[in-house]
């Protein structure tokens, strides 16, 4: 139980474990199943001194929400839903990303994986050779998981198309047998592609991940292409394809944009937002820098303060509330997988967002010359501080018993730090390796980082806004618990989910 501001003393034999907070007039309680309750100050202090009666509307509200155990039965129920709550550490390893490229053909000011340009000398000594992608196919259906996503990354991943074409129809290959749920996805900005390129993924079902940044001016600005006008490459084939998930909604593998917010971004929320509609794209995700490779680099430069992003945050979500309420469906994609953790039966299973986080549970990265990381943000770093081992010589056992894996989870379990006294630990999550890369420690002290106080003050508007009825049914629009009657750019395929 923690407030971090106003101890109490609990006289409540029955409470079960819980965390509280004061947010505006009322008290936030949460409890390790990642349930929520607000409560008056009166109702508070009933609850703490034990004294709320066991017919009323309170005491069941309590009970069913897990912050009351009365029997063993109740005490067992709890014990269900967390683990259903922690279902993806059952399942086993799903995210496979693959390196098939450094090189990129774009010079971005943010570039977290220190590409290299493609015209270099020596081009290929960053790209996959055919024999080591088998290597990093096969380890891959070593996982038991059920479901297996393989994405393709880089640098710029479609320079090295032929090695694409080879893992996919190799996996695909290997699954007849497998049987697994397999889907590819393709980070890429789509200024290499081609109908042959996109008429390739369309029959094997690839779904496709760019950025757009903004206005003409800012995408330009942020994502330079030294040959050509980066915002028109990538926005010539965005239309492409929105047009071609009209003619065929039932078959295409939707087309998603990423934004990544430099110090260029913080005056044109709106205009950002706006250029997502225009492209006919339903949502966005409000991503900080990384503060990796190039990006660490160039921080003084493109970087900002916790409060300048966020204050950018809150018009960006303010402005996306105030569309919703015209009947704009538009969602924000960091809320959107803080509702499903509040809301549904099962964890988003958001790799950032997770205690432990996903590196090397969740998620393995194969590098371009058959290196295997815990995580994306671990082959950023540009060393081999995490790295798990080699396809080439490493078996899938050998990996996922790494010592370096273990210390990876024992650091990111929120209780081993001092975020388990947070009442927004249910819901947070902390990244090992990019504490190590700021601040030279898997175990940063929290509270003083970017990332803490940037999501505290994230989940305080999000609990804030909870409180009117109004907002929360827009909320629960985000994650399909509320019809989206009445929206104006709602497509087809959306209205039958």
């Amino acid at each position: 139980m923690s407030d971090f501001k106003k101890p109490i003393s609990l006289q409540n034999p029955k409470a079960s474990f819980f965390r509280f907070q004061k947010i505006g007039q009322k008290y936030l309680l949460t409890n390790i199943v990642g349930n929520f309750l607000f409560l008056t100050p009166k109702e508070f202090d009933s609850f703490v001194k034990g004294t709320i009666k066991e017919n009323s509307k309170l005491y069941k509200n309590l009970k069913e929400k897990g912050f009351l155990k009365d029997s063993i039965n109740s005490l067992a129920d709890t014990i269900i839903k967390y683990r259903r709550k922690h279902d993806f550490l059952y399942t086993g390893l799903s995210l496979h990303i693959i390196v098939v490229s450094l090189n990129c053909n774009y010079r971005c000011v943010y570039c977290q994986a220190s590409s290299r340009y493609y015209k270099n000398q020596g081009r290929k000594k960053f790209d996959m050779d055919k024999t080591t992608a088998k290597k990093v196919v096969d380890t891959i259906f070593q996982s038991p998981a059920k479901a297996i996503t393989i994405e393709f990354q880089g640098g710029e991943p479609l320079i090295n198309w032929p090695i694409i074409k080879f893992i996919v129809e190799y996996a695909e290959e290997l699954n007849k047998r497998a049987r697994k749920d397999l889907l590819f996805t393709i980070v890429t900005n789509l200024s290499l592609m081609t109908d042959e390129i996109f008429a390739y993924c369309r029959e094997h079902k690839i779904a496709l991940s760019t950025s757009l940044d903004g206005p003409e001016f800012l995408h330009n600005l942020n994502r330079p292409y030294p040959e050509a006008n980066s915002y028109q490459a990538t926005t010539n084939w965005i239309k492409k394809i929105k047009a071609d998930e009209k003619k065929h909604p039932q078959d295409v593998y939707y087309l998603n944009a990423l934004l990544t917010v430099s110090r260029n971004s913080l005056k044109y929320p709106k205009e950002i937002i706006d250029e997502y509609l225009k492209y006919g794209f339903t949502g966005i995700h409000l991503r900080p820098l990384s503060g990796l490779g190039f990006s660490q680099k160039n921080y003084s430069i493109i970087g900002y303060s916790e409060k300048e992003f966020f204050e950018f945050w809150k018009k960006s979500v303010d402005y996306i509330l105030e569309l919703n309420k015209k009947k704009i469906f538009f969602y924000e994609r960091g809320i959107a997988i803080v509702l499903q953790k509040l809301f549904a039966p099962y964890d988003a299973n958001f790799m950032d967002l997770r205690s432990p986080c996903g590196a090397g549970t969740g998620q393995l990265l194969y590098n371009y010359d058959g290196k295997v990381y815990t995580c994306d943000e671990a082959r950023m770093l540009g060393n081999d501080t995490f790295l798990l081992g080699n396809v080439k010589n490493n078996t899938y056992e050998q990996l996922m018993t790494s010592p370096k894996l273990q210390a990876v989870c024992g650091a990111s379990i929120l209780e081993n730090t001092e975020c388990d006294n947070c009442v927004y630990a249910p819901y947070c999550g902390v990244c090992p390796v990019s504490n190590y890369a700021l601040y030279g420690t898997l175990l940063a002290p929290q509270i003083t980082t970017f990332w803490c106080q940037f999501h505290k003050d994230m989940f305080q508007y999000i609990f804030t806004k909870l409180q009117n009825p109004k907002i929360e049914s827009i909320f629960k629009t985000w994650i399909g618990l509320k019809p989206l009657k009445g929206f104006k750019n709602i497509s087809s395929q959306m209205k039958k989910k």
